[in-house]
């Protein structure tokens, strides 16, 4: 059977916490109307329809969380990171408040809809905010596990809803918000991923040992802040270090990777990441492995950047 989609579930989710938190707060713009209705009716004066004003919506949530609410505001990934950047960084975090932004359309979901749906860069313009949480859950299970652990911290936390999971069946209890989690041990390279591409990373793990590669593998829910004790841990086991992340090379993941390890001695390090705009229509598989993002491209990667 398959598992529920993250959409629906981040519905569900807000469905089961709104009625036992008269302080949480939807606002949407424009989208996921039919899913949010049971919030609607049960949560009356709790679910607000914006409309196509991004900046508006930001506004807005900052003044409800200024008197008290934790607002959830939800919408399409660039159109609330990027056009509504300078209202979340005066309304929200110069005022130090707390809030949730629920974003779809990660990465290129959007794919045939063309780039001006496209968001590969929120993970860096959020982190260059002070009282900034990112977090990336690729399975609906870990949606709601980490929206109830977080929506109320004091912080703006970014969700960044993806449409595909990543169909790797993980133990809820261990997911913990800034966790990362050691998926398989390994000894001769480790692998990072995030998002749906540990569904890639498990695949290749099995290639990549017929070919002679101990495999260690790595989930990160958490971007920001990210998990480097285990991180570090093991490049200095593997001394050589793979990350695949569906964001621009630039600000990513990768890039805080690579900072908390640089002086790894011996240390090999390499990602698959998106270098420029992606300008191609397609589905979200075919663009994926344009980009490498891919089991296929994890081997080459390995293949062309790694010494054993």
């Amino acid at each position: 059977m398959s598992q529920k989609k993250i959409r629906q579930q981040f519905a569900d989710t807000m469905l089961e916490v709104g009625q036992s938190d008269p302080d949480l707060v939807v606002l949407i713009g424009d989208i996921s109307h039919f899913i949010l209705q049971p919030f609607a009716k049960i949560c009356p004066g709790r679910f607000y329809n914006i409309g196509i004003c991004e900046p508006t919506i930001v506004g807005m949530a900052a003044g409800l969380a200024r008197v008290g609410f934790y607002p959830v505001v939800h919408t399409i990934a660039p159109f609330i990171i990027e056009r509504s950047f300078e209202q979340i960084k005066l309304d929200f975090c110069y005022q130090n408040l707390p809030g949730n932004l629920i974003t779809v359309g990660s990465a290129f979901d959007y794919s045939n809809l063309g780039c001006t749906h496209h968001c590969y860069d929120d993970f860096a313009l959020l982190k260059s905010l002070p009282n900034t949480q990112i977090i990336y859950p690729a399975s609906s299970a870990e949606f709601d596990i980490l929206f109830r652990q977080t929506y109320r911290n004091e912080s703006l936390t970014l969700f960044r809803i993806p449409e595909n999971q990543h169909e790797y069946p993980i133990d809820p209890s261990a997911i913990q918000f800034g966790k990362a989690i050691k998926i398989e041990e390994g000894k001769d390279i480790t692998i990072i991923s995030t998002g749906p591409q540990l569904g890639n990373a498990v695949k290749a793990r099995g290639r990549l040992l017929i070919d002679g590669w101990d495999t260690e593998l790595i989930y990160v829910h958490t971007v920001h802040p990210l998990d480097m004790p285990l991180i570090r841990q093991s490049a200095e086991k593997t001394r050589k270090v793979l990350v695949v992340e569906e964001h621009n090379r630039f600000g990513g993941m990768g890039h805080d990777v690579l900072q908390g390890i640089y002086d790894v001695r011996g240390l090999q390090f390499a990602s698959l990441a998106i270098d420029s705009f992606v300008h191609e229509y397609g589905s979200y598989e075919e663009l994926c492995s344009g980009l490498g993002l891919s089991v296929d491209g994890i081997m080459r990667a390995v293949k062309s950047n790694f010494k054993k």
